[in-house]
């Protein structure tokens, strides 16, 4: 929220992504003149190139090798956050001294209302909606954006409308920030993850607290009772599904705040102490706005999760068929396993993100009765369970729920938990969820 002009200044925005597209259009609209840079050959960015082109948007497109070639100069260079900064060519500003934000900053300079922040390692796609739900069902107006998609900078010249923006925020776009300042910042929680582009978990911390970074005593930070944060100027308000003493606490599947009865989960559509985590986030952001938890707990009764996050996906020969393709890390997957009451056929595995699986060995021999293993990881996750429970590797995910479905008995789950990303194997955790999916409907 600072006045920058961005009138004939040359930009070059490093990515092509969703982040890098939406940065470009909205520096073009601001009278930049603006570069693309990206790696990938300009026959796969050609849609891109012909979509400023319908925009009428003077946008150039540096492709392929010239993109890493590129001795141009630029005022400034704005960063997609899905480029790590160790590459060649953001590596190759760096060396020039060329000042460089991140697609998140860029587009807070250009906000015109307050900003809710929301990080954590889970849970901030389902605590982004519900804030977004909650508050525009209770009559305060708000868009969600950024890691959820769309990216902060599309949407950002609608926030004179708006009285709130939500921001589903990650490490990566937290990097680069200079003067943001969310008005709300929520922290989920912490687990090890991205530890393929962090030399360690205190530098991913690190990067995850930023967020606090410029908030100020006029300010609030709801964050997770259970996680010990340094000292933060912003006001606090504390929540905890998992132990008492937090202004939010769950006893006997009702949230309380401060004592007094707010919410149960049981009139919800979401299950798990995860998801009362998540709604007592949602309630936390709300009640720092001034909002009334009357107003509030209507709108989060009708939220529904969104796909590959503990869905079930069918019932078939007595067995229920659960997609967490979200799971990307082992919190998410411990969340999976603790969530369940019945034996469960496991299939986890995926890329190789830089952890062990060892820490869920003991969970994973009193929660599971088989595990089958997929992916980077599988060898890997094998030697740690095999003491503890039977473990099979699969060719393939087909392979996989072949063998889960040869497993389970009646009445238990198959659990499609992989505890790691999906890039191995899969475009995406939705094309891995939808994969998975479509494989369990299409079972005779």
């Amino acid at each position: 929220m600072t006045n920058v002009d961005y009138h004939n200044k040359k930009i070059a925005v490093l990515g092509a992504g969703e982040s890098g597209e939406a940065a470009a259009i909205l520096l073009a609209e601001e009278g930049a003149v603006v570069n693309l840079l990206d790696t990938a050959d300009e026959k796969k960015l050609r849609p891109k190139i012909d979509h400023f082109r319908h925009l009428g948007l003077a946008i150039s497109v540096i492709a392929g090798e010239a993109a890493l070639r590129d001795t141009s100069h630029y005022d400034r260079a704005i960063l997609s956050p899905g480029i790590d900064p160790a590459v060649p060519l953001v590596q190759n500003f760096i060396r020039r001294r060329i000042d460089m934000i991140g697609e998140l900053e860029l587009a807070y300079e250009l906000c015109k209302c307050p900003v809710v922040a929301i990080t954590g390692t889970n849970g901030k796609t389902t605590t982004t909606q519900l804030v977004e739900r909650m508050f525009n069902g209770s009559g305060v107006r708000t868009i969600a954006c950024g890691n959820i998609s769309p990216a902060f900078a599309a949407v950002v010249r609608k926030s004179g409308g708006l009285d709130l923006m939500t921001l589903e925020v990650s490490s990566f776009q937290l990097e680069q920030i200079r003067t943001f300042r969310p008005r709300i910042a929520v922290w989920l929680n912490l687990s090890p993850n991205h530890l393929d582009r962090y030399r360690s978990m205190e530098e991913y911390r690190a990067a995850k607290l930023r967020i606090f970074e410029n908030q100020t005593e006029e300010d609030f930070a709801v964050v997770n009772l259970r996680d010990q944060l340094p000292p933060l100027k912003a006001r606090k308000i504390t929540f905890s599904a998992y132990q008492a003493g937090g202004d939010y606490e769950l006893r006997d599947g009702v949230i309380f705040y401060h004592g007094e009865p707010v919410l149960n989960m049981a009139e919800t559509r979401l299950r798990g102490l995860h998801n009362a985590e998540n709604l007592m986030a949602a309630l936390a952001v709300g009640h720092a706005h001034g909002t009334s938890h009357e107003q509030l707990v209507a709108p989060l009764r009708d939220y529904t999760a969104p796909p590959h996050r503990c869905e079930f996906v069918r019932n078939f020969e007595e067995v229920d068929y659960i997609n967490d393709s979200k799971s990307t890390n082992l919190d998410s997957l411990e969340k999976a396993l603790m969530s369940e009451t019945r034996p469960i056929v496991l299939i986890a595995g995926g890329k190789d993100k830089g952890f062990e699986f060892d820490a869920l060995a003991a969970l994973v021999a009193q929660k599971t009765r088989h595990a089958v293993l997929i992916g980077q990881m599988a060898d890997r996750i094998a030697t740690s369970w095999q003491a503890g429970v039977p473990c099979e590797k699969a060719a393939s995910l087909a392979d996989a729920v072949r063998l889960a479905r040869a497993h389970a008995q009646p009445g238990n789950v198959v659990l499609f938990s992989p505890g790691t990303s999906s890039f191995d194997m899969f475009k995406s955790y939705e094309d891995r969820g939808n994969q998975f999916r479509s494989l369990v409907l299409s079972m005779t």
